[in-house]
């Protein structure tokens, strides 16, 4: 739909960048892939950001830091698109992953499978809560944060350098 727009993708998996490749094949003359973290990218300013299902994988500290990374390297006014597990933590954490692995146990996933997802999920993912992840994003210089997406366990949210 934007001829004109250019990418740059960082990740520090390279069969994920592998994939990228195979999967954007007809537009990748418009695209610059990079194995690593935040500090690979180039500083920009880049016009807009996007963190899909990447920012639960990362501890609170250094989700700061990368969220700082972000807005460095963005215009002012910029938007900053995130996604990804999110869900209220303390007392009422096990009962969002219950209802994680229940819907998908009801979208076909076998009842088991599901069940270990959800504690997975919760073992080995470094999630926060809907609250805490607004305070990191604002923390980080974003302003104007605002929730575009809820779904169990996940949240979308867009903020603005």
């Amino acid at each position: 739909a934007e001829p004109g727009w250019r990418f740059v993708g960082v990740d520090p998996s390279a069969p994920m960048l592998d994939l990228a490749r195979q999967t954007a094949a007809p537009f990748i003359d418009r695209i610059t892939l990079i194995e690593g973290l935040i500090d690979a990218a180039p500083d920009g300013p880049f016009d807009a950001a996007t963190a899909i299902l990447v920012l639960h994988f990362i501890p609170r500290a250094e989700r700061l830091e990368t969220l700082r990374q972000l807005h460095r390297r963005l215009k002012p006014g910029a938007p900053l698109v995130v996604a990804h597990h999110s869900y209220p933590q303390g007392h009422d954490k096990d009962l969002w992953l219950q209802r994680f692995a229940a819907f998908a146990a009801s979208s076909g996933v076998p009842e088991a499978d599901a069940a270990k997802a959800g504690k997975g999920i919760g073992e080995m993912l470094p999630a926060l809560s809907p609250e805490d992840d607004e305070l990191l994003m604002r923390e980080a210089g974003f302003t104007d944060v605002s929730l575009f997406y809820a779904a169990f366990t996940f949240r979308g949210w867009i903020a603005r350098r």
